[in-house]
């Protein structure tokens, strides 16, 4: 962000911005965490917290989008402040994505705790905190402008999707072992997706922080952890 501005309001409005999306990076971040503690408590009041809170994300996005708008439209700006801008759009709609895949596993909870009980599977919390972790690493990248942190995030994404690939494996097993636990894996199922697809999107928030901050593309082969090719996508379109 230019320092040297000579309307000090353009330095504000630009502060305003960037104070939103981080904003709205914590709102879907809470999303996510509340999300699966309503699946570890099977908390159906705590799930329809998160269905609901979704609309807040997505105003949230619509704000940015105007002010983004707005200042593009007055400012004209150039260089490091267009990136600033133009990010800004970008992240704001990785993480309108984002609450939306919380929103999804809020959802399946609701028709899990309607189930009995299913067999316990640790994988998901530990996928979720791995995710957690990843997303306020690259929140803190972007508000700090650190380019080593949003790469560092970024190289994570491998992580999450070993534990999603093993996570598969564990649900394919308990359905292939007892028939009666098919429509609750399959939905923990979905759960799990919608937790690795959080990890793609904020794989992409890093990677546009990359671009903002240095003005190039990371131009590395995204990481991708064993098994993708496999299983990766093999609920690809239903909750893409």
């Amino acid at each position: 962000m230019n320092a040297d501005h000579t309307v000090r309001s353009f330095d504000e409005d630009l502060k305003v911005l960037a104070k939103a999306v981080l904003r709205m990076g914590g709102l879907a971040e809470a999303q996510l965490a509340n999300a699966v503690q309503a699946l570890v408590r099977r908390d159906s009041e705590l799930a329809g917290r998160v269905v609901a809170g979704d609309t807040r994300i997505d105003a949230l996005e619509q704000e940015i989008n105007d002010h983004a708008v707005r200042l593009l439209a007055l400012r004209q700006p150039m260089a490091d402040d267009l990136r600033s801008i133009v990010g800004a759009l970008k992240i704001s709609a990785d993480l309108e994505r984002i609450g939306d895949y919380a929103s999804n596993v809020g959802k399946r909870v609701l028709v899990l705790n309607s189930l009995p009980p299913a067999r316990p599977v640790s994988s998901i919390p530990r996928m979720s905190r791995l995710v957690q972790d990843i997303l306020n690493d690259t929140l803190d990248a972007y508000g700090e402008r650190d380019l080593d942190k949003a790469v560092e995030a970024w190289s994570r994404d491998e992580e999450v999707d070993d534990l999603y690939t093993a996570l598969f494996r564990e649900l394919v097993t308990y359905m292939m072992e007892d028939a009666r636990n098919i429509s609750a894996c399959s939905h923990l199922l979905f759960i799990a997706k919608n937790i690795e697809r959080i990890g793609d999107h904020t794989t992409n928030v890093a990677e546009n922080i990359h671009f903002l901050v240095s003005g190039v593309p990371l131009r590395s082969t995204r990481p991708k952890g064993g098994g993708q090719g496999e299983y990766g996508d093999t609920l690809k379109g239903i909750v893409s």
